[in-house]
């Protein structure tokens, strides 16, 4: 199961949700203002750019952004938002796609940098990000922090969210460092629909290491993007990397 095969025109259909969940103002607005400082005056590359849910807003702001997707049923979602000319995008595998120009910022978000299933190839993302940044420019991950199943080996699953017609529940690989998220939707009936999604989770301090092999040091990291202090009850992180 490939992240390309997922997102096919079904899930690409579905995947913008406006005005709510991660589309909502109050998690869009923080996000793309830090992003906007971020750039200054430069271009913006958004690896796995999707729908456009963070790079439209972005470009609207008067940041030059392009993109990287692998899956094309996504990107045509996003020209209902935006044309080529306004912000263009390879399709491509974010480990390797090149994008001609250079760039002062290329971001990673919404857990992004998980959706490539190998340590060696979530290596070669932040050296494919370093390939296109300018001197001293910036590559920026928002992730979340692993939180295992209490009692290992067994059970390696845990119920991650549940509200009114949703659950979530992940299965774990300790030794792959891989989960697997099965997101469960039901009405009043006894139907439901699964949607599955396999990640490979990255601690903190390994994200680090990534990020040193590839020519870059830690600048900051934040709990969110409206700059609270990252602590070890934090369940995500907004990691700021910079190119030496």
């Amino acid at each position: 199961m490939e992240h390309k095969d997922i997102w096919d025109t079904k899930a690409a259909e579905s995947y913008d949700t406006p005005g709510t969940g991660m589309f909502a103002p109050e998690v869009l607005g923080p996000m793309v203002d830090r992003l906007a400082e971020l750039a200054g005056s430069g271009r913006a590359l958004e690896l796995a750019i999707g729908t456009g849910r963070v790079a439209v807003p972005l470009s609207e702001r008067g940041v030059p952004v392009a993109g990287v997707e692998i899956a094309p049923p996504m990107v045509v979602q996003l020209r209902t938002r935006a044309d080529e000319a306004t912000i263009p995008v390879v399709i491509g595998d974010m480990t390797s796609a090149r994008v001609a120009g250079e760039f002062s910022l290329v971001f990673l978000v919404f857990n992004g940098i998980s959706n490539v299933l190998t340590q060696g190839e979530q290596i070669d993302c932040f050296r494919n990000a370093a390939r296109h940044l300018t001197p001293g420019g910036r590559f920026v991950v928002e992730l979340w922090v692993p939180e295992l199943p209490k009692v290992l080996p067994a059970p390696q699953a845990m119920v991650g969210r549940m509200e009114n017609g949703y659950m979530m529940v992940d299965t774990f690989d300790v030794v792959a460092q891989h989960v697997t998220s099965h997101h469960f939707r039901f009405g009043d009936g006894e139907a439901a629909t699964l949607f599955r999604s396999p990640h490979r989770y990255v601690w903190p301090s390994e994200l680090d290491l990534m990020g040193q092999l590839a020519g870059f040091d830690l600048e900051s990291r934040h709990a969110d993007w409206s700059g609270a202090t990252f602590t070890a009850a934090s369940t995500s992180h907004v990691s700021v990397y910079r190119l030496k």
